[in-house]
């Protein structure tokens, strides 16, 4: 069958279309993409501006007219924590099927975590054993941490990158002050979610997702091989800490020059750089590799799993 992922997410509005059949790795097909930034439009009482409903309307349109084009069979759409956490999601939502057409599912921040450690789980195999896994979107931080399919421990922190930069990081370049602020700040957060963690025992494998993190590991990372012809991304924290200085002085227009910063993550890839840095630090990691599968990869999984 050939399915279509629609993401709408705090910073883009992405659409795979992948053929798959149960049993079989799924196949890219077409891509669509549009950067949405939708924490710039967030208004004091926690909901979405006007301008920022167009914007998910425009973007959610021309991904549906895409995913008709590349002649998909089943479209499985979802919003993450921009909408879900917005004053007027319902409303948004409701919006978005009346003048769209696409129902949009929304995950919670649980989900997102379980989905994406299935996604994570299903990349590296069982011989990963424990895997501790850490994905950072645009709204929130996703922490899970087990040894089958659905982990043992799932959270999802308010620490997204571009949340984070909203709130801590209004300056371009960041004054090193607020940098600061914002490293206390997830520090603070994370110590809350550490013990949830420390019952359980150490985990064999630690892996990043999502574009955020495979950005940083390829500005501060390195490559190795792993299996048959593939590669191992793989970023160290002192190499990342050594990063985020140099990263904040460089302002977000001239960061997509460097190796990994896409124009659309330059805007909030300092936040995420010190978020990933301080999730490590607390779950004392030195080290992690970054999986090209992360969410939108375990709805389509978990979509072929029941049709099998």
């Amino acid at each position: 069958m050939r399915l279509g992922v629609l993401d709408v997410g705090s910073n883009t509005v992405h659409l795979i279309v992948v053929d798959a059949h149960a049993g079989a790795r799924p196949i890219p097909a077409a891509s669509h993409k549009s950067v949405l930034r939708l924490m710039r439009y967030l208004e004091p009482d926690g909901s979405i501006g006007a301008a920022g409903v167009d914007a998910i309307l425009a973007a959610v349109s021309g991904a549906s007219t895409a995913a008709r084009e590349a002649g998909i069979d089943e479209l499985l759409a979802f919003a993450t924590s921009a909408i879900r956490e917005a004053a007027n999601g319902e409303a948004v939502l409701a919006r978005v099927a009346d003048e769209t057409g696409v129902e949009l599912q929304v995950l919670s921040g649980d989900d997102e975590a379980r989905l994406t450690f299935l996604a994570v789980r299903r990349w590296y195999g069982w011989s990963a054993d424990r895997i501790l896994l850490f994905d950072i979107g645009g709204g929130s931080l996703e922490i899970a941490n087990g040894i089958d399919e659905f982990p043992d421990v799932a959270r999802s922190l308010p620490l997204g990158a571009g949340r984070s930069t909203i709130a801590f990081l209004p300056d371009d370049p960041p004054a090193p002050e607020d940098v600061q602020r914002l490293r206390e700040h997830a520090a603070a957060v994370l110590s809350g979610a550490v013990g949830e963690f420390a019952r359980l025992p150490s985990a064999d494998h630690v892996v990043g997702s999502s574009k955020t993190i495979r950005s940083l590991a390829r500005l501060a990372g390195w490559t190795e091989d792993g299996v048959g012809s593939g590669e191992r991304s793989i970023l160290r924290r002192k190499a990342l800490d050594d990063w985020i200085p140099r990263l904040a002085r460089i302002p977000a227009d001239a960061r997509p020059a460097l190796p990994g910063i896409t124009a659309d993550r330059t805007f909030q890839i300092v936040a995420g750089a010190v978020v990933l840095s301080e999730a490590m630090k607390a779950f004392d990691v030195p080290e992690l590799e970054v999986s090209p599968w992360a969410l939108r990869e375990g709805l389509i999984l978990r979509r072929l799993d029941r049709l099998a």
